[in-house]
């Protein structure tokens, strides 16, 4: 998909966060919107922003809700799938209705949301499917066990959909960004991240997803270059990469981002 002026892009997540930075720039790029989330009010607000939008008010958590909406969108051309989540702390921290929660938002509407949609785009030979993973999804780190569990298996889902779907005229996409300052669950925290991890801005994360649209790019690490030379330590030895992030403490930091989150799920 070369051009996406006049394309109708289903954006998820769209009231906060990443949401109204992704809307905004693929708006300049000329789309129209179906805007949902659960906050009927600033999704409106955004709406009015950018003049050419529909709204559809959705908890993703809920069983039926992804059928719901896609049948509401209607005919949608781009599937920027970016509800998320936090899920970060220790596994026997959570309830297991919490656990339940983070896999049907992060992971699970992702998944139901492509399938609703993918056969129109196929039949009509033309389509797209963004989802928003996360280096948290490629990184083995202590106190992310369930947020890894979803940003790492939406990864391998929107990768193996693309393989499932090449030569049909529909493209998948994921991208994988490090931790964001400005907007977000990270930025909500108020802490800074380690600076082998970095953090990149808002408006390097839309670039990449209009970018993995316009070029049907598979996959972009949005990562400062540090940790690019990390991710490919990680990949060739991945024991020494554990106990190095274990020696640098990156455990304590998920646990203190954990304290200051557990009360926003």
């Amino acid at each position: 998909m070369d051009d996406i002026r006049g394309k109708t892009v289903l954006l998820t997540g769209a009231s906060t966060g990443l949401g109204p930075h992704i809307a905004r720039r693929l708006g300049k790029a000329g789309a129209k919107f179906v805007l949902s989330a659960r906050n009927d009010g600033e999704l409106k607000k955004l709406a009015d922003e950018l003049g050419d939008a529909t709204v559809i008010p959705a908890d993703l958590s809920r069983r039926g809700e992804p059928e719901r909406l896609a049948q509401a969108a209607g005919h949608i051309d781009v599937l920027v799938s970016n509800a998320g989540i936090p899920a970060t702390g220790r596994l026997a921290t959570f309830a297991i209705e919490e656990i339940d929660r983070a896999v049907a938002v992060n992971l699970r509407a992702g998944i139901v949301l492509a399938r609703a949609l993918v056969p129109a785009m196929v039949e009509r030979k033309s389509g797209h499917l963004v989802f928003m993973s996360s280096v948290i999804g490629m990184i083995p780190s202590g106190g992310e066990s369930v947020y890894s569990a979803t940003k790492s298996g939406l990864r391998g889902f929107a990768l193996a959909l693309r393989e499932e779907l090449w030569g049909t005229g529909v493209g998948v996409s994921v991208i994988v960004p490090t931790f964001v300052r400005e907007a977000g669950m990270w930025a909500v925290t108020g802490l800074r991240p380690h600076p082998i991890a970095g953090e990149v801005s808002p408006a390097r994360i839309v670039e990449a997803v209009w970018r993995a649209i316009i070029r049907n790019r598979a996959e972009i690490d949005v990562v400062p270059i540090q940790l690019r030379a990390a991710l490919k330590l990680q990949a060739l030895t991945p024991r020494l990469f554990a106990t190095t992030a274990r020696w640098m403490g990156a455990t304590g930091a998920n646990e203190e981002m954990d304290e200051r989150q557990r009360d926003k799920r």
